[in-house]
C-alpha cells in the first residue's frame, strides 16, 4: 500500500478515519490470542457505501482487507497476517430498530452485544447468545465467529438468531441475504454460509436478529462435588431429566483461581462445580427448581447444592464464572485456550484424558465451560519462554484435538478456526469437503483479499 492508496482511502472515509501512525496501527495489531501482526493502515468506515468503495479499491489494486470488531477473538481471526488494511467496524455501532411485535432487531456490526441485550430487555425481549465478553464484544464479530455462551444448551448459538444480513463482497458489491419473517426458503441459505465464515467471504454491514420473550423468572444453583469425574458424568444425567438454560462446569483449578469471587464458602472437599440455571414462568421455575435439588441431592459425589438467594449472589456467581479465563494468567504467563466440543456423554472421557495428558507431559491443564452442550474449554497453561513448556504444549494441543475427533467431537464450538487451529483442520474435515470449501472461498473472493490465510491450512 502506498501514499496514492492512502489518499484514495482518505477520500472515501474522511481524513480522521484513516489511521496510519505507528501508535494507531499497534492498537489493531492483536486480539485475544496476544499474537501481533501490524497492519499497514486502519480504516474506520461509517456506512455500507464506504465499505463498498474500500473493497472496490482493494480489488482493483489489490491489497488484503481484514475486518475487525472489538478484537476479542481467541483464534487470531482478526489479525492482519499479511499486513494490508484492517477494517475496524466500531463506528457502525447502532441498534437501528427493535420490532417488539415481530420480535426482531436490526443492528450494525459494531453494536456491542451487551448493549443489544440491554436494549431488547427494555421491550420485554432478550437476545440469548451470551459470550463471556458480551460487555465489549460486537455482534458482527459474534456473527463472524458464530459465538455461543452458557445459554446455548437451551437457546442455541448465534446462527440460530440471525434472520438476515447485508454483506459487502470482496469486489464491493452489496448483497442482502435471509428474511425478516419466521420462515423463508427462497434461494440458497446464504445467511448460514456467512455466519461463522470469519470474514473470509464478505464483510457484514447489517444484521437482522431474532429475539425471544424475556423469561419471567430464573433460579441459579451452585453444585459442589467431590470428584471431577462425577461432575462430568452428572451433566448428561441432569439433561436427561431437566432443561436448564445454562449448565456450566469448573474443575478444581478453575475453582481455585476465582474462589475469592464466589459468594459462598466452599466445602474443603469440593473438587468441581456445576453452575445450573433454570428459567421460564415463575410457577414452572419454582417447581423445576425443587425437583432439581431433590434430584441432585440423591446423586453420588454431590456435597452440597446452594441456590443464589438474591440478585447480588446470582450476579456474583456469574462474575466468578466469567473471570475464569482472564484469571488463568495467575497460573502461567501464557495459555492455549481450546474450545472443543464432544458429545455430552463423552465429557467424562475428555476430562479424564486432559488430566492424564497434563500428568504425562508435566503441564498445567484445566477444564471448564459449557458442559450442557459439550463445549469444554481446555486451557493448556505454559511459559512460552521455556522451550520445554512450548514444545509440550504444542504436543498436548495436537493430541487433544485427535482425541476430540476420536470421541466424535469438533475442534471449535464458538471461537472459530482463525489462524491458531487452521493447521489442524484436516483432523476433522476430509479432503473432498475441504475442496468444496476452497471452491466457495475462490468463488466469493477470487483474489484472496478478504482475511487471507485464515481457516484453511497453509498447505491447502
Amino acid at each position: 500500500m502506498d501514499k496514492k492508496i492512502f489518499a484514495q482511502l482518505r477520500e472515501i472515509v474522511g481524513p480522521s478515519h484513516l489511521l496510519t501512525s505507528d501508535e494507531d496501527r499497534q492498537c489493531y495489531s492483536y486480539d485475544g490470542t496476544t499474537l501481533e501482526y501490524l497492519p499497514e493502515a486502519v480504516v474506520l468506515p461509517g456506512s455500507s457505501d464506504e465499505i463498498s468503495k474500500v473493497m472496490c479499491l482493494a480489488a482493483k489494486t489489490p491489497f488484503p482487507v481484514v475486518p475487525r470488531g472489538a478484537g476479542s477473538g481467541m483464534t487470531g481471526g482478526s489479525l492482519p497476517l499479511k499486513g494490508g488494511l484492517v477494517m475496524a467496524l466500531g463506528r457502525l455501532n447502532r441498534i437501528l430498530k427493535i420490532d417488539q411485535e415481530n420480535q426482531l432487531a436490526i443492528v450494525e456490526p459494531g453494536a456491542v452485544t451487551g448493549n443489544l441485550q440491554a436494549e431488547a430487555k427494555r421491550y420485554g425481549l432478550f437476545y440469548p447468545p451470551d459470550p463471556a465478553s458480551a460487555n465489549f464484544c460486537t455482534i458482527g464479530g459474534n456473527v463472524a465467529e458464530c459465538a455461543g455462551g452458557p445459554s446455548a444448551v437451551k437457546y442455541g448459538v448465534t446462527r440460530d438468531y440471525i434472520k438476515g444480513l447485508e454483506v459487502v463482497l470482496a469486489d464491493g458489491r452489496i448483497i442482502n441475504t435471509g428474511v425478516k419473517t419466521d420462515k423463508g426458503v427462497v434461494g440458497y441459505d446464504l445467511t448460514r454460509l456467512f455466519v461463522g465464515s470469519e470474514g473470509t467471504l464478505g464483510i457484514i454491514s447489517k444484521i437482522i436478529v431474532r429475539l425471544r420473550p424475556l423469561p419471567q423468572a430464573k433460579q441459579t444453583f451452585l453444585v459442589q462435588l467431590d470428584s471431577i469425574r462425577q461432575a462430568a458424568a452428572l451433566v448428561a444425567k441432569t439433561l436427561a431429566e431437566f432443561t436448564p438454560c445454562t449448565l456450566e462446569f469448573m474443575d478444581h483449578t478453575a475453582i481455585t483461581i476465582v474462589a475469592d469471587k464466589i459468594p459462598f464458602s466452599l466445602n474443603q472437599k469440593t473438587k468441581s462445580l456445576l453452575l445450573i440455571e433454570l428459567d421460564g414462568t415463575k410457577e414452572a421455575v419454582a417447581a423445576e427448581g425443587n425437583n432439581l435439588v431433590k434430584f441432585l441431592d440423591a446423586k453420588t459425589g454431590v456435597i452440597e447444592v446452594r441456590q443464589g438467594k438474591s440478585q447480588s449472589e446470582t450476579e456474583a456467581l456469574w462474575v466468578a464464572r466469567k473471570q475464569i479465563s482472564p484469571s488463568a494468567f495467575k497460573l502461567k504467563p501464557h495459555k492455549m485456550s481450546e474450545d472443543i466440543v464432544v458429545p455430552r456423554t463423552k465429557i467424562p472421557d475428555l476430562v479424564i484424558f486432559a488430566e492424564d495428558l497434563a500428568e504425562e507431559l508435566d503441564l498445567l491443564i484445566f477444564t471448564f465451560g459449557h458442559a450442557g452442550d459439550g463445549n469444554i474449554h481446555v486451557n493448556i497453561m505454559l511459559d512460552k519462554k521455556e522451550a520445554r513448556d512450548l514444545a509440550n504444549g504444542t504436543i498436548a494441543k495436537e493430541r487433544l484435538f485427535k482425541k476430540v475427533v476420536e470421541l466424535g467431537g469438533t475442534l471449535s464450538g464458538e471461537h472459530g478456526v482463525g489462524t491458531t487451529k487452521r493447521d489442524y483442520l484436516g483432523l476433522e474435515i476430509d479432503a473432498n469437503t475441504m475442496a468444496v470449501m476452497h471452491m466457495l472461498k475462490k468463488a466469493f473472493d477470487p483474489l484472496n483479499i478478504l482475511n487471507p490465510d485464515k481457516i484453511f491450512p497453509q498447505s491447502g
